[in-house]
């Protein structure tokens, strides 16, 4: 099973969220991010259906494959406050 990071941290003049290097937009304040993260982080985990999707890797070479949708990550929120 693969694990999720939701990490508050400081950003554009408030405060966000990042995974893997990507943010998400900006809040006003750390409570309100720290919430959007919580949130985020429980919707990874929902099951959803099992669908067939085709992704770029880096490389930039397209594969297809079979998602399953109970196939859902451990997710965490880490925040340093």
């Amino acid at each position: 099973m693969s694990e999720v990071t939701y990490e508050i941290v400081e950003h554009d003049g408030g405060w966000a969220y990042k995974v893997d290097g990507v943010f998400s937009e900006p809040f006003p304040t750390h409570a309100a991010a720290l919430k959007a993260a919580e949130t985020a982080a429980a919707e990874q985990k929902t099951p959803g259906e099992t669908e067939v999707i085709e992704f770029e890797d880096t490389k930039g070479k397209w594969h297809t494959e079979t998602a399953r949708g109970s196939d859902r990550p451990a997710t965490t929120v880490k925040d340093k406050d």
